[in-house]
């Protein structure tokens, strides 16, 4: 009887629609776009009109629903539209914004010292976040910022592993 259970496991597993694997079922989450062009279109369908063309890959989007293959995100102007899940990472980044420079420092501190800044428009990759601070990595410059300084794509009181 163990193994009937055991092949009735592996079937569901391998049934599980491409892609289920290690996503976040219930938005809102951060994701990025993935594809170096990605249409955003006023609807969960490719017959939706495109309403945006994005040519910037690594570009933080917020994902607020989901419609089968279809995400509905928000990007950091708060415009928002329909992706198709395939053109979607799960690989965290965040966009300066503002008009100042964001500090990258040493160490997840205040009393870090500097060790780069990134203008307003650079995108960066994000990992180890907690306690309001991200480690920011911008090509290989890497240092920490505080998240929600001229920051989108983490919430302050967000941990990232």
């Amino acid at each position: 009887m163990n193994s009937v259970k055991l092949w009735m496991s592996v079937a569901l597993l391998l049934a599980a629609p491409a892609g289920a694997a290690g996503e976040r079922p219930d938005p809102p989450y951060y994701a990025s776009i993935a594809a170096g062009q990605a249409r955003m279109r006023t609807g969960p369908a490719r017959t939706y009109p495109a309403s945006w063309l994005y040519r910037r890959a690594d570009l933080p989007v917020r994902v607020v629903a989901v419609f089968k293959e279809w995400r509905q995100v928000e990007d950091p102007a708060g415009t928002r539209g329909w992706m198709l899940a395939t053109l979607l990472s799960g690989r965290r980044t965040a966009l300066v914004t503002g008009s100042a420079a964001v500090t990258m420092r040493d160490a997840p501190s205040i009393a870090g010292r500097v060790a780069w800044r990134a203008a307003p428009g650079v995108v960066g990759r994000l990992s180890e976040c907690a306690g309001g601070w991200c480690r920011f990595d911008v090509r290989g410059r890497a240092g920490y910022v505080r998240m929600g300084d001229g920051m989108w794509g983490a919430e302050a009181d967000e941990t990232i592993p």
